[in-house]
């Protein structure tokens, strides 16, 4: 496996170095740089991020550690547990600024709508249904994309998140799985758009596929973006293309994407597939198209056919996603039978086509239903306004 390290701009936190800067910093303080890499190790594998728990570090450097401010820059405001037990933990950033980052485990592996690829790798990997667990994690308080299905752009952008509060999700996490339970993938799929905060979510990525940390796959980890063509393509040669990519499209013509999705006017359909081609995936490795279906707008057979068109020579995998509701839109899923014919009409073009399970929709955990708790809503969600 590639651990190839990126240019990488300087972490805005201690949870946010890599060994090597923490062994520059010990060695300031008079150590050996042995030292720094156990600090790391203690951070990113064991998960403890409090000093005086690190038995095997000398005093001198516990308190150093303590006197720089080394501490989990998240603190968790709540917990939700959904009837599927699905988790999401809605932690503060910053003085009434929160985000939310969800533990899912996966409950069945004979579903017919998982992806044979996953199911097949974690039968190599030894992982049982109830082991296996999937974080959601966010980069970025509110969001600047303003798609008219999801939640999260509802109150605008209001900050970055730092590697540190992007990696440290996926260590918060961990101290909250149950017995036996394993984080086997991890995806930017939270709110925000990852490649609007690219600097940190690259550091992020660095710090949570380290080996000397948690040591994710790097094809563990699933990044969605909603089509920002130059990250994307700085994406793929920062990481050789081994970082999973998922592509939030949801049409299939530029005039009807531009109206839900206000980025496609800056990146149209002709850029974007462009990039998708050239994109450099992996041997049997697939990109995923995320297609939330919404009830009169993008969920006809037409638009069906026109996908698999569009999709033509891009090695792609297609994520159905029948619309969660949101407060404020009159925006719904098409009823499950109509879902079921459009991914048998992908199918029938001989694309893969899954539909997405609703997962924690009774705690607002699926989905688009990211939100910002307790802010204002400047952003009024319509319905799009489709033509033809």
């Amino acid at each position: 496996m590639s651990h190839s390290v990126p240019e990488l701009k300087a972490p805005q936190h201690p949870l946010g170095r890599l060994p090597e800067e923490w062994e520059q910093k010990v060695r300031e303080w008079g150590m050996p740089a042995y030292r720094g890499r156990q600090v790391f190790e203690w951070i990113h594998k064991q998960a403890v991020w409090e000093p005086e728990q690190m038995h095997n570090l000398p005093k001198a450097l516990r308190e150093h550690l303590a006197e720089e401010g080394l501490e989990m820059p998240l603190e968790l405001a709540h917990s939700h547990r959904s009837a599927d037990s699905t988790r999401k933990l809605l932690v503060e950033v910053a003085p009434g600024q929160r985000v939310e980052t969800v533990l899912i485990p996966q409950l069945r592996q004979a579903d017919p709508d998982v992806d044979d690829e996953d199911r097949r790798q974690d039968e190599f990997d030894g992982m049982v249904p109830g082991q296996v667990v999937t974080q959601c994690i966010s980069s970025q308080v509110g969001c600047a994309m303003a798609c008219v299905f999801c939640a999260s752009g509802r109150a605008g952008f209001k900050r970055n998140l730092s590697a540190a509060q992007i990696a440290g999700q996926v260590l918060f996490g961990k101290r909250h799985l149950e017995e036996k339970e394993f984080t086997r993938n991890v995806v930017f799929m939270g709110m925000g758009e990852p490649l609007h905060n690219y600097d940190a979510v690259a550091r992020a990525l660095v710090l949570l596929s380290h080996p000397r940390g948690l040591g994710l796959s790097r094809r563990r980890v699933t990044l969605s973006t909603s089509g920002l063509v130059p990250q994307i393509d700085r994406l793929a040669a920062d990481f050789d293309g081994q970082v999973q990519l998922a592509i939030s499209l949801h049409a299939v013509d530029d005039a009807r994407r531009s109206e839900i999705m206000p980025i496609n006017r800056k990146h149209p359909l002709p850029e974007l597939m462009a990039c998708l081609r050239r994109y450099p995936l992996p041997k049997r490795r697939r990109i995923t198209i995320e297609y939330t279906l919404i009830r009169g707008v993008n969920d006809g057979m037409a638009e069906a056919d026109q996908l698999a068109r569009l999709l033509k020579g891009i090695p792609a995998k297609v994520n159905l996603i029948p619309m969660n509701p949101i407060e404020e839109s009159s925006l719904r899923a098409p009823d499950h039978s109509h879902v079921t014919t459009f991914q048998e009409r992908l199918r029938s073009h001989r694309l893969g086509a899954y539909v997405r399970r609703q997962r924690g929709d009774d705690i607002a955990a699926a989905c688009g239903q990211l939100a910002l708790h307790g802010e204002k809503r400047r952003v009024k969600v319509r319905p799009p306004v489709v033509k033809g």
